[in-house]
C-alpha cells in the first residue's frame, strides 16, 4: 500500500497501487482505479512513482520481472 494525501485536505489514505489503471497529471494528480473511481491527491506523480517503486520493491514484486 502506498500513502496519498487527499488534495485539499489532511486526509490521508492508503492505496493498493495495483489497483491503479493510470495516473492523470493534469494540473493536479488524480488516480483513477481500475474500478473507475477517481481520486485527486496532493502528490505529484514522480513522488507516486518511486512509492510505487519502493512497494513493488518491498513485496518482491520486480524478481520475475527483471
Amino acid at each position: 500500500m502506498i500513502k496519498v494525501t487527499r488534495l485539499g485536505g489532511t486526509n490521508t489514505y492508503y492505496v493498493n497501487p495495483h489497483q491503479i489503471e493510470y495516473i492523470e497529471t493534469n494540473p493536479d494528480t488524480t488516480l483513477v482505479m481500475l474500478s473507475g473511481k477517481r481520486l485527486i491527491v496532493a502528490e505529484d506523480y514522480q513522488t507516486l512513482f518511486d512509492e510505487i517503486v519502493a512497494y513493488r520493491r518491498l513485496i518482491g514484486a520486480f524478481k520475475n520481472e527483471e
